[in-house]
């Protein structure tokens, strides 16, 4: 293709956040790979991890040992979203809802939201952020609702068809990764996780290329120095 984008500079990290360590088989993992293997295919560099295989504990400070935590690897999971220009959080369905350890990364990215890049920005702005859901029965929409909102608030740019994800039949039966359930066939399943993907890598090359956005109107650190720009509040004159 004449017009065929250059993503060979982009990073991107998958977080799988299933209950599961890597000693057994993810099902969330399965659907991952597919949007993985295509950044792959675009020479994208990628990098996978489970959050279950880390000692994270809950809590809202960057390092939990300052409060008592025995351990926390999240600095060094923290070190590697931030080289990332891509972050694709995967959970399956618990209940209708995003697993424990999803709520968990949410709330250990939240943590860090206040610090700010070299433009006073919050620090996640310039990232894009995508999720991955599976399960079985309804869930993948409410889901992705919350996890995307949840990453934009905090920085994350969020561009259209974010999100994948497959789900069987309600009640009891095979998942993504068992052959019986058919899911790597899935059209709707297949079109979506390839939109995302590329979505995602469209966004992130944009903002690479404009270095991010502008910090004008946006910067915490200019805000905090009195600097107002169109705002009007007269206890500001």
């Amino acid at each position: 293709m004449k017009d065929k984008p250059d993503f060979s500079k982009l990073s991107a990290v998958f977080i799988n956040c299933t209950l599961k360590d890597s000693s057994n088989k993810s099902h969330t993992e399965g659907l991952m790979q597919v949007a993985m293997k295509i950044m792959k295919s675009e020479g994208v560099k990628t990098e996978s991890l489970r959050l279950a295989d880390y000692d994270v504990p809950v809590g809202l400070l960057p390092d939990m040992t300052k409060e008592g935590a025995a351990k926390d690897d999240w600095p060094t999971i923290f070190d590697k979203i931030m080289a990332a220009d891509i972050l694709v959080m995967g959970t399956p369905i618990w209940l209708g809802e995003k697993s424990s350890i999803a709520t968990k990364l949410v709330e250990r990215l939240y943590g860090m939201s206040g610090q700010t890049n070299e433009k006073g920005q919050y620090i996640y702005y310039g990232k894009v952020g995508g999720c991955v859901i599976t399960g079985n029965e309804d869930g993948i929409k409410h889901c992705a609702m919350g996890m995307l909102y949840a990453l934009q608030h905090l920085g994350f740019s969020i561009p259209p068809q974010a999100d994948c994800g497959w789900i069987g039949e309600a009640g009891p039966g095979p998942s993504y990764l068992d052959e019986e359930s058919g899911a790597k066939k899935n059209e709707f399943t297949n079109r979506n996780t390839t939109f995302m993907a590329y979505n995602l890598l469209h966004m992130a090359n944009m903002l690479k290329a404009q270095n991010g956005y502008p910090a004008y109107g946006n910067s915490r650190e200019d805000w905090d120095d009195g600097t107002r720009w169109n705002f009007e509040n007269p206890e500001y004159r």
